[in-house]
């Protein structure tokens, strides 16, 4: 991922996938921005979102699912109830059976990016609970290869 001013400059038009979050009263904290612990939320939901639909993802039955191996965020700015947030996804590294997912979340009618988060997954057969010997299945290859940033993979 790149460095802090590279990310503070990040827009939508960065990210081929977008998905909207309406903001609840109970996301806000103490004082009146939305709970660091959401981010994590909102991120690891815009994820499973794009892999349910553009993957083929079937998380009660796939014969693999994502491990998250690591994650990490840069705040820029807050967000806070009543806001529409709005979260770009795309792919930074594609490994044999590891993601690399870069996540910016925006608030709607602003173009400042307010935070862009990291996280890793590696993907696990379900019998096993171990990575992918084979590597990931096909479906989940070929749909995270549309939102991948870069034109070459690279192992994680």
């Amino acid at each position: 991922m790149g460095g802090s001013n590279e990310l503070k400059n990040r827009s939508r038009a960065d990210y081929p996938f977008i998905l909207e979050y309406r903001t609840r009263w109970s996301d806000n904290d103490m004082y009146d921005h939305m709970n660091n612990s959401i981010y994590n939320f909102l991120y690891d939901s815009v994820v499973n979102t794009y892999l349910i639909e553009r993957c083929g993802l079937h998380p009660p039955t796939s014969s693999q699912y994502g491990l998250v191996v690591h994650s990490h965020n840069n705040y820029f700015g807050s967000i806070a109830f009543p806001a529409v947030a709005e979260l770009g996804l795309r792919v930074n590294e594609l490994g044999k059976s590891s993601v690399r997912y870069e996540i910016a979340l925006f608030e709607k009618g602003v173009e400042r990016v307010k935070s862009v988060g990291e996280f890793v997954h590696v993907f696990v057969d379900r019998d096993t609970g171990r990575p992918a010997t084979s590597g990931m299945n096909q479906d989940l290859r070929n749909g995270l290869s549309k939102i991948l940033a870069r034109a070459s993979s690279s192992k994680l």
